[in-house]
């Protein structure tokens, strides 16, 4: 009798232990675990707007090339710039300066030492240029000067009618080391053509001082230069 009732104590032990398992496979166990929380939903950042298939942009993108205030365009942001023909070259109009088209003039100066300044003018009516330096010729002298190479310019000496271009004129050396001096009282001034020794039209013939001018073997000239303090330079 007492092995029969704890058989069935045993038994009605392990149907609650059923009973129980089977609650909280349902979901009606009463331990609640809370409210699930929200999931993240990650957001990917916007991607940059493309070109339009006009090839504009969005704000703030630089463009391929960029343009500068005056409409020219260029990497570099430098307006372009183009070199053109002088306007009276190509019309024709530039003639060789010469005895024919100007005055000539030749006078001592006391600064610097034994130099003399010589100015061509242009009394012409159209632009005038002067080619390598003058060629000068004192009385009956049977040699030419020489140029002063240091003073070649860059560019030939162009005169618009009315204005002037200079030449200086080494007469002799400072510390008496020339030879051969003597007084000159007539120039002659001749002008180049566009290849050296060669002319370029009649020369001229400047008044000198009554004294006459004194040289000697170191008589040198500048190429022709655009201004006075450069023709005096050398």
């Amino acid at each position: 009798m007492r092995i029969h009732r704890t058989r069935l104590l045993a038994a009605t032990g392990a149907a609650l232990t059923a009973l129980a398992l089977t609650a909280c496979e349902n979901g009606t166990g009463t331990q609640d675990g809370g409210a699930s929380r929200p999931t993240a939903t990650a957001t990917s950042a916007a991607k940059p707007t493309s070109p339009a298939a006009d090839g504009t942009t969005t704000p703030g993108e630089p463009s391929e090339a960029g343009t500068d205030t005056n409409g020219d365009t260029g990497r570099d942001g430098n307006k372009a710039t183009g070199s053109g023909s002088d306007s009276a070259d190509a019309a024709g109009t530039r003639v060789a300066c010469s005895g024919s088209n100007t005055t000539v003039t030749a006078q001592p100066v006391p600064r610097p030492l034994n130099h003399m300044l010589i100015t061509v003018k242009n009394t012409g009516t159209k632009p005038c240029d002067l080619t390598y330096y003058p060629v000068l010729r004192f009385d009956e002298m049977q040699w030419v000067p020489q140029p002063i190479e240091d003073s070649k310019p860059q560019a030939v000496v162009g005169i618009d009618p009315g204005e002037a271009a200079y030449a200086g004129v080494l007469l002799a050396a400072a510390d008496g080391s020339g030879d051969g001096g003597t007084t000159g009282h007539k120039l002659t001034v001749g002008f180049q053509g566009r290849t050296p020794n060669s002319s370029g039209g009649p020369a001229a013939t400047p008044s000198l001082p009554a004294k006459g001018v004194y040289y000697d073997s170191t008589l040198t000239v500048t190429y022709w230069q655009q201004s006075m303090d450069d023709a005096l330079t050398y």
